[in-house]
Parts: C-alpha cells; sequence; structure tokens
C-alpha cells in the first residue's frame, strides 16, 4: 500500500470514540494531511440491515454476524485500501475488534471472528483502545443498573472491555484511559501521535 496511516479507535460505549475520532482528524488535516474519517457499520446497504437488526433484533446471530463481514468487505475495498493506497490517513470508528467484542458477547469465539475477518480486511497501523471502568461508562451512557436489561448492559459491557483488552499487548496497539475532560483524553491520542510519528 502507499503512505498511508490506518488508525482505528475502539472502545465501549460511553468512551467518546466518536467524537475522539473526529478530533484527530481535524488534527491530521491541521498537518497538511488528506484525511477519510469512517465507521461501521457503515451506512451502505449491509451496514444499514446491521443497523436496522440492532434496532429490531430480527436477525439470528450468524446471519447478523455474515451482515457484518459483508458490509466491512465492501468497506476494505471501496474505501479503504484505496484512500490508504492514496495515501491518506484513513480514521475508523469501529472495526473488526469490535466484531470480535460484540459478537463475542453473543457467543461467537472472538479468536475466530477475527480470523475470518483479517482474512480480507488489512490490520490497522495503529489500534487506539479507548478505555474507561464499565460503573463510568454506565454512567455516562445513563444506565443504572438497576433492572434486568441494565444488568445484561453491565454484563455485555465488562465482556466487550475485556476483548478489547486482550488487545494490549498487540504491537499496533495502545491503550488509552478515558478518564478526565475530552481535552485530557484528546492529549493523550495526540501524544501518541508524536510517539508513533518520530
Amino acid at each position: 500500500m502507499g503512505t498511508g496511516l490506518f488508525i482505528v479507535i475502539e472502545g465501549i460505549d460511553g468512551t467518546g470514540k466518536s467524537t475522539q475520532a473526529k478530533r484527530l482528524a481535524e488534527w491530521f488535516r491541521s498537518q497538511g494531511r488528506e484525511v477519510v474519517l469512517s465507521r461501521e457499520p457503515t451506512d451502505g446497504p449491509w451496514g444499514a440491515k446491521v443497523r436496522e437488526s440492532a434496532a429490531t433484533g430480527r436477525l439470528a446471530p450468524e446471519e447478523e454476524l455474515e451482515y457484518f463481514l459483508n458490509d466491512r468487505r465492501q468497506h476494505v475495498e471501496e474505501l479503504i485500501k484505496p484512500a490508504l493506497s492514496a495515501g491518506k490517513v484513513v480514521i475508523l470508528d469501529r472495526y473488526y475488534f469490535s466484531t470480535m467484542a460484540y459478537q463475542g458477547a453473543r457467543g461467537f469465539d472472538p479468536a475466530s471472528i477475527r480470523e475470518r475477518n483479517e482474512a480480507f480486511a488489512p490490520r490497522p497501523d495503529l489500534l487506539l483502545i479507548l478505555d474507561l471502568e464499565v460503573d463510568q461508562a454506565l454512567t455516562r451512557i445513563g444506565v443504572r443498573g438497576d433492572t434486568a436489561n441494565e444488568f445484561e448492559k453491565r454484563e455485555n459491557l465488562e465482556y466487550c472491555r475485556n476483548v478489547f483488552l486482550s488487545l494490549a499487548d498487540e504491537p499496533f496497539t495502545r491503550v488509552i484511559p478515558t478518564g478526565g475532560s475530552l481535552d485530557e483524553v484528546t492529549g493523550r491520542i495526540l501524544s501518541e501521535m508524536n510517539a508513533h510519528h518520530h
């Protein structure tokens, strides 16, 4: 691939991924880089079906996983690879690591999900895991944890957080604590960028 830079931002709900992805994109643009900021699931036909399923819960887990993979294949071929070949910075808000976490929570083996994805999906140059204690995440997303549904949400977030943290030893992973203000988190991310560049 060209001299593109591929950065993925992951983390459980409440860690501020979308905000930090936007801020990072702005920072790279201020450095004179061309940036493609995207997210998964995408707004494409498969991504739309996945989002619908999340709302209605109509898809069987295996079907949902297939839709995620189809959406990602299209994203890789049509957007990610061409942008990297053209030397752009690609920043994704969620990627296949989210599928490992969230579909893993639905009973799939995260390692085999990873394998199925890496058969066609390029690994990022940098994976930023925005990390937060589940209690704080629940507070941020306005969940109190006193109903069965909220208890299940807590268990899911714990599981997902652990899947993300299991990637901490990968050479391309940086874990970014998200306690504190948005500006503090942005500061932590930008100091990683400076370290990565030099």
